[in-house]
């Protein structure tokens, strides 16, 4: 997203962070989406080995120094072991409250002595529910998330995972980021440390902290096993259901770069796009789109609100090129750059590839062959004349501030800087290689590695298994996102469609969109939903999701919208307070 804590792509200082959410860590999990049908790494079978159940729990100093043997972990390491395990106070009161736990720190060897070690941290709670949530990372990982945070856009008036008595746990994936954060690609250089960032990583973690976890309470299985995550985290939240079914009861997956490859080969397609001469609009030029498409698409859901809410009809009715904005032009006269009060030619053609697909003209392993455009229009890319504290986290995690170019600039966007490590360390190992040069759609003799990478990092959408054994999936996405296109994760709800049919896909999933959110935050409407409690209802319970409604906290603090199950969208009824969910219907038409 310090430039710390989403795909393939988390956030700035730490004030940034908190302010942000994210995936359980006050970070900004940043990753991207991806589109077609991957396939991944072959996983090993679930671990056989549990510890003894033991004749009375143990304390929390019991378990420093513990090892954990590699038979207890269900693909190939060298074991794990505690490395610290202190005692944290109660604390906090109301939705804030924290009970006594214990706090674990613990790393699993690799087997690759060259790799990097995964280091997980666990919280134990002395009064355990008898339940888990696992949280997902962003961006790149490398930093281990605050376990005893929130879920991602979880309320602040509700209590987090581990103030209602759940055990969490969480990885820094595999690799321990540097200064750069969440943006640190050197681990690329090692494909088990790749692996491991891939989704393997969350295998091992699982299996560690459920043998630590039995050990500690002198139980057997958790009751109840969740994982929730945003933008990369989304992604590992998609991939535990898909490849380890027999782990997990539930998901939440915010944003999900669940195509990764994909994903990062489209945000390059952008950045390219970006950085020919002219094209890059600065931050005024970005008001004054943002404003233009106010004025055609804002009505379109009934009200004057600031909201998008019916992007799919706005999409395909805005050009740029025609729009006006207060009358005037969007385009400057004869496509020339006279200033900020118009768009060049150069920027509307960048505008507009960034809302078109990106084709992949060469195999990749993955079975993936393209990527969706962005809902470009209708987003906060970037206005820092907006004096929210918000905006600065926006404005990084979107267009940034100077142009793509070589050597990337400190306040290019977020995906040009994730895409350069990626392609330096993953691809070409070529820390002198112009990124910007290699083409995303045809990549020539670099689509070999890019094939290979994409059985290591993208993630299939058959999720048979996890809802035949009753595993529930909640997805959602906010529709200003351009990082984690929204089109990526419905079509992986389509795909899901597809495989099972609509009144299947009913029985274990929901998939939801909020019009003016972006990437983990937004100043616009920055959106709040009590998912856990949601998918407790429908895990424990059988009460599926109804009637589910999205908090704004920033652009209007306290307004609501109705979550509509995709592709329903909020509609105006005609009267009503605005701010007011029930003055909605969802609508698709």
């Amino acid at each position: 997203m310090k430039q710390h804590h989403l795909f393939l792509f988390g956030c700035l200082s730490a004030i940034a962070l908190a302010a942000c959410g994210g995936g359980g860590n006050g970070s900004i999990p940043i990753g991207l989406g991806g589109s077609g049908g991957a396939t991944n790494t072959p996983t090993a079978p679930p671990s056989t080995t549990s510890p003894p159940v033991a004749a009375s729990p143990k304390t929390c100093a019991d378990l420093v120094g513990m090892q954990i043997p590699a038979s207890a972990i269900g693909l190939p390491t060298s074991g794990g072991k505690v490395t610290a395990a202190t005692v944290t106070a109660a604390a906090g009161t109301g939705a804030a409250a924290l009970p006594e736990y214990c706090n674990v720190l613990g790393s699993i060897m690799p087997v690759d002595p060259t790799a990097p070690s995964i280091n997980f941290r666990l919280a134990l709670p002395t009064a355990w529910n008898k339940k888990v949530v696992m949280f997902g990372g962003g961006g790149f990982d490398g930093t281990l998330p605050n376990v005893a945070g929130n879920v991602p856009a979880g309320p602040a008036d509700q209590l987090t995972p581990l103030g209602r008595g759940y055990a969490t746990f969480a990885s820094d994936s595999g690799h321990q980021a540097n200064a750069a954060g969440s943006l640190d690609g050197q681990f690329q250089l090692n494909d088990e440390a790749v692996r491991n960032f891939g989704g393997h990583a969350l295998k091992k973690t699982h299996d560690a902290a459920i043998y630590l976890i039995q050990a500690r309470y002198a139980s057997g299985a958790p009751a109840k096993s969740y994982f929730a995550g945003g933008s990369t985290g989304g992604r590992e939240a998609v991939s535990v259901a898909q490849r380890w079914p027999q782990d997990w009861d539930g998901v939440i997956a915010w944003y999900p770069a669940w195509n990764q490859l994909s994903a990062m080969l489209g945000g390059h397609r952008m950045s390219r796009a970006l950085a020919q001469p002219g094209a890059y609009p600065n931050t005024p030029k970005r008001a004054l789109l943002l404003k233009a498409v106010l004025e055609a698409c804002d009505t379109m859901d009934g009200v004057a609100d600031g909201l998008v809410s019916n992007q799919q009809k706005c999409n395909s009715t805005f050009d740029p090129s025609v729009a006006t904005v207060n009358g005037a032009p969007l385009r400057c006269a004869n496509g020339a750059d006279t200033g900020d009060t118009c768009l060049s030619d150069a920027q509307i053609t960048a505008l507009k590839t960034i809302n078109t697909a990106t084709s992949f003209n060469f195999f990749l392993a993955s079975g993936s062959t393209g990527y969706p455009g962005y809902n470009v229009f209708g987003a906060d890319l970037g206005i820092t004349s907006n004096p929210s504290p918000l905006q600065p986290t926006v404005t990084f995690l979107n267009f940034g501030t100077e142009q793509p170019a070589m050597p990337v600039p400190a306040g290019a966007p977020y995906i040009t800087k994730q895409l350069d490590q990626t392609i330096k360390y993953g691809v070409t190992r070529d820390l002198q290689f112009d990124s910007l040069s290699l083409d995303p759609e045809n990549p020539g003799p670099w689509g070999a590695r890019l094939s290979e990478l994409s059985t290591m990092l993208d993630v299939s959408s058959d999720l048979s298994e996890f809802a035949k054994r009753g595993g529930k999936l909640l997805l959602a996405h906010g529709l200003s996102d351009v990082l984690v296109s929204t089109r990526a994760t419905e079509q992986f709800y389509q795909r899901l469609q597809a495989q099972f049919g609509p009144t299947y896909v009913d029985q274990f999933a929901r998939y939801y969109e909020v019009a003016g959110f972006g990437h983990a935050v937004s100043t616009v409407f920055n959106a709040t939903w009590d998912s856990l409690t949601a998918l407790e209802q429908w895990s424990e319970n059988g009460t599926a999701p109804k009637a589910q409604v999205t908090t704004d906290t920033a652009g209007v603090p306290g307004r609501k919208r109705p979550l509509c199950d995709y592709p329903a969208w909020p509609k105006y009824k005609g009267s009503g307070d605005v701010n007011a969910a029930e003055s909605f219907t969802c609508a698709t038409f």
